[in-house]
């Protein structure tokens, strides 16, 4: 009927529970009502368990002074230290410079471009997404970019680092203004660059548009804010790092795999269907889309410059 509206809820039992209690709540409508009719429960089975197998690399490449020279090395990595069937790989912030001794101008390029072409050879070698950092060229701008590529090797998105640190500004990057998500055939992925994780709307931004696994390039960084943002927005979080360990981390912060020694790779299967939840709380991802109070603005106060 027109004023009645159906809603559907599927949740899992906890464990050795044996019985269940329905309430209906109404806030924030001081003068509203709302009433229901035909509760019913009925049971289904869980969901299926939806795996997807991440591999990470911890590299920082040695005597090089070019960009082909650092993709090659860590090509020769992964090809070395990633083993058996994986969905994803990922490699770390602005693999095209580290260590060359060049500026972002010199080796940035197009994307698509030679460096994403020879990523999409390890693609499909591996029949696995691969996603990592490097410099674009798009016009006069330079970007801090993520690229993420498909099994087959096509181009499946890009990203550009919305916050660059000051010392990026000065050797001429410009910020990205958008957070896409990709929708992979395993889940949708969302992108992230390593200054991204000082802040809270990156990922956020992130989860509200459905991502469920975060891919971060990063130089080096935090482990506490990283794992924060796993937490906050109950998602997994996976980075590929030169000085820091590559972690993989799941919706409770907590690593599942981490690569601390050099020329290594970590991996480790998650399952995007498992809900993570807290003792009394339940489904905490289910719990944040609704609880989420997006309506109260955030104003700017007053900096230190």
């Amino acid at each position: 009927e027109a004023d009645w509206k159906r809603v559907l809820l599927e949740a899992a039992a906890p464990p050795e529970a044996d019985s269940v209690i329905i309430q209906l709540y109404l806030a924030n409508a001081p003068r509203g009502t709302v009433w229901w009719d035909d509760v019913s429960l009925v049971e289904i089975a869980p969901p299926r368990p939806r795996l997807v197998r991440v591999a990470t690399i911890k590299y920082e490449p040695r005597n090089s002074n070019s960009a082909a020279e650092n993709v090659r090395q860590f090509l020769q990595v992964a090809e070395k230290t990633v083993t058996g069937k994986v969905d994803v790989i990922l490699f770390p912030e602005g693999m095209t410079v580290a260590e060359t001794g060049k500026e972002y101008a010199d080796v940035a390029e197009t994307v698509p471009g030679p460096t994403t072409a020879r990523l999409s050879e390890l693609a499909r070698q591996k029949n696995a997404y691969v996603a990592a950092g490097l410099y674009e060229r798009a016009g006069s701008a330079i970007y801090n970019t993520a690229g993420l590529i498909g099994r087959k090797g096509e181009l499946g998105g890009k990203y550009h680092k919305v916050y660059l640190p000051r010392e990026e500004i000065e050797d001429g990057l410009t910020p990205g203004s958008d957070y896409p998500v990709f929708q992979t055939d395993f889940g949708i992925v969302g992108l992230m660059i390593c200054w991204d994780a000082r802040y809270a709307d990156p990922a956020r931004a992130l989860a509200l548009k459905g991502a469920e696994i975060i891919l971060m390039p990063i130089w080096d960084g935090n482990a506490t804010l990283t794992q924060a943002r796993a937490i906050e927005n109950r998602l997994f979080l996976v980075t590929s790092s030169y000085g820091d360990p590559s972690l993989i981390l799941d919706p409770n912060g907590k690593s599942q795999a981490a690569a601390t020694e050099e020329g290594t790779a970590a991996m480790a299967t998650l399952d995007l269907n498992r809900p993570y939840g807290e003792p009394n709380q339940g489904n905490m991802r289910a719990r944040f889309m609704v609880e989420l109070r997006l309506d109260v603005p955030a104003r700017r106060g007053g900096f230190i410059d």
